[in-house]
């Protein structure tokens, strides 16, 4: 929290790079396309087709307050641009994750839900067709230039980067696996050219290098283009051991900061929030068993916590040496400049060891930074719940091209003025879906054995009066947290063990209706595909009577809920490591029933007259 007391330290231990050259902007390029004109947004004046800089990292955090901490990004995004504070990734691990960030697709639609074969990795985003259907091959058929350095897909390997090549990419310089996370130890591939080892130099400083060049590139060649920088960092630091790419070939350590970064933040520690290392045992399935962590783990801990901040250091300059050369060649203001993660990270809530792979908060709240053209600056998009399956329909609208029918997700409101309008008048969505399939595991040095059973469905709502988080295990235990009162994710609304004299309240009502109305929802989103994703309560109430959990907690509504948990509810067949359709158990296609009946789902659907007839005969107050 010292960034103006570590501004001056960073800024002389900043190294920038390549030289820039002159802007040579193409003005047929620029015409062939005009910024949207959408809700809240005033009619554009003539500009140049804008262009976008994308900064991704890897494994980096909102909730252990890794931004504060990077204050080359709040000067150049968070004071310059807005921040959406809501924002989530939909399976909390990079393969999946990143799939579903370029495709605008949930990983139950890419079939992509693990890092490595065989149901993940990017065999697996090849064999699925989508290496020349995806973002970059439709930024290129709507006239832009793509670039890309960095870590793309894990299992992009020395062995596979040219069978195929990735394809819908103008320049690029990817790094491969098996040396994707060894700071010191790095291996990039340019273009169709063979790959090159970089051992001996800071993996994020050979990325900024190669990304400036790609920058510079853009620049020549005239067109409007899209320029991805994906660096590791914070991501633990990963040593191939052997060949091949299971658990007992690899060796994960803490992260490696630059050696001009070693120095830095000597007394930080992990927060201690309430869900750090509890005195009592937290979550449900294994990581209730979890034991409480000693006084060495929790020191290792917060060394590790040390050697990520110092990581993202290098990623801080790289963000400036980018708005810099942006600047300087004249195109800032034309240029959406975008700041994200692949998913989150924890280090010591609820016992776990530093991983992901989990929903709660800690592992799938990611930042999202937006800075660039009607942009607001210094502004806080809270109220406004967004994930990465709504990035890529975002770029097709900042960018003037029509969406695709096949988004999961659907584009976010970037302006201050359309923030407020879709919160006002309740147009902005309330959820977030959450997915994981396979196992988890801690990346520090205790306790990394692989923990089966992770395999889980969430939900995370948020909206006037409420914020929750519902899950269900593939065990088909559940877990049920109101983040009002309880943001640590700590006690459990719906533990068999809780026992007490009154009944649990979740948003001011009962836990279980609550829980029946977001168990009813999930079961829809599980399998749910473009606009059913965006709109859920549509295919539960298609008269469109509810549309937020406000509309649905309405008493009108109790019987049919209750109704519909006795007849399919969210539970799994058995647990799976992959997205298995004999494993999910129920679907809404095949086993919901709609209120009201319009021909959804597989049954007669709950219908008024239904509803009717059973409330003949009480008062009015009692049902309205």
């Amino acid at each position: 929290m010292r960034i103006a007391a570590l501004t001056v330290a960073l800024l002389q231990a900043a190294t920038l790079g390549a030289a820039v050259t002159p802007d040579r902007d193409d003005d047929d390029a620029a015409q062939q396309q005009h910024p949207l004109v959408g809700p809240g947004r005033e009619p554009p004046q003539r500009r140049r087709q804008p262009n976008v800089v994308f900064i991704l990292t890897d494994d980096q955090d909102v909730h252990l307050s890794s931004l504060d901490y990077m204050p080359l990004v709040r000067k150049h995004l968070l004071e310059k641009g807005t921040n959406f504070r809501k924002h989530y990734a939909t399976t909390a691990v990079c393969c999946p994750s990143r799939v579903t960030l370029w495709t605008g697709k949930f990983a139950h639609n890419t079939n992509v839900t693990d890092v490595s074969p065989p149901y993940g990795g990017y065999p697996k985003f090849v064999s699925q067709g989508f290496n020349d259907n995806y973002f970059p091959v439709w930024l290129q058929e709507a006239g832009y230039n793509t670039y890309y350095t960095g870590k793309l897909f894990n299992v992009h390997t020395v062995e596979n980067y040219n069978s195929p090549p990735p394809g819908g990419f103008t320049g690029s310089d990817f790094l491969l696996d098996p040396h994707t996370y060894d700071y010191l130890n790095s291996t990039f591939q340019r273009n169709g050219h063979e790959p090159r080892s970089y051992e001996g130099q800071y993996s994020t400083d050979v990325l900024a290098e190669k990304a400036y060049g790609l920058l510079d590139e853009a620049v020549d060649a005239g067109k409007p283009f899209f320029l991805v920088a994906a660096p590791i960092a914070p991501h633990a630091n990963v040593v191939m051991k052997g060949p091949g790419h299971g658990l007992d070939s690899v060796y994960f350590t803490e992260p490696v900061p630059a050696k001009r970064h070693e120095h830095l933040f000597k007394d930080e520690k992990v927060p201690r929030t309430a869900n750090f290392n509890p005195d009592e045992s937290s979550g449900a399935n294994w990581i209730h068993k979890l034991p409480k962590q000693n006084t060495t783990n929790v020191d290792y801990n917060d060394h590790f916590y040390r050697q990520r901040l110092r990581a993202l250091q290098a990623v801080d300059e790289l963000v400036e040496g980018l708005v810099e050369r942006l600047e300087e060649h004249g195109l800032l203001e034309d240029t959406y400049v975008v700041y994200s993660s692949d998913n989150g990270f924890h280090i010591g809530q609820h016992r776990l060891q530093p991983g992901k792979s989990c929903g709660y908060e800690e592992d799938v709240n990611v930042p999202l930074l937006v800075r660039g053209p009607g942009v607001a600056a210094g502004y806080a998009a809270d109220g406004v719940v967004t994930t990465h399956a709504d990035l890529a329909p975002t770029f097709f609208d900042l960018l003037g091209i029509p969406p695709r029918a096949d988004f999961d997700g659907a584009a976010i409101p970037v302006t201050r003025e359309a923030v407020e309008e879709a919160k006002e008048k309740g147009r902005r969505r309330e959820h977030a879906g959450i997915e994981y399939w396979g196992f988890a595991m801690g990346e520090g040095i205790y306790n990394r054995n692989p923990l089966e059973h992770n395999t889980y469905k969430a939900i995370r709502l948020s909206g006037p009066g409420y914020n929750l988080y519902y899950s269900v295990w593939c065990n088909n235990e559940h877990e049920l947290y109101d983040m009002e009162t309880d943001p640590g994710q700590l006690h459990n609304l719906l533990s068999s063990s809780a026992s007490t004299p009154t009944p649990l309240l979740a948003a001011g009502h009962p836990a279980h209706k609550v829980a029946a109305r977001l168990d009813a929802l999930l079961l829809v989103l599980k399998t749910c595909a473009a606009a059913t994703c965006q709109h859920p309560w549509r295919q539960i109430h298609p008269d469109g009577s509810v549309a937020s959990l406000t509309d649905a907690l309405a008493p009108r509504y109790d019987a049919y809920y209750e109704d519909q948990q006795a007849g399919a509810r969210v539970e799994y067949s058995y647990c799976a490591n992959g997205f298995i359709e004999d494993a999910e158990g129920p679907t809404w296609q095949v086993n919901g029933r709609p209120f009201g009946g319009d021909g959804y789902g597989d049954g007669d659907g709950y219908g008024y007259e239904e509803e009717l007839r059973r409330r003949e005969g009480t008062r009015w107050e009692d049902w309205v």
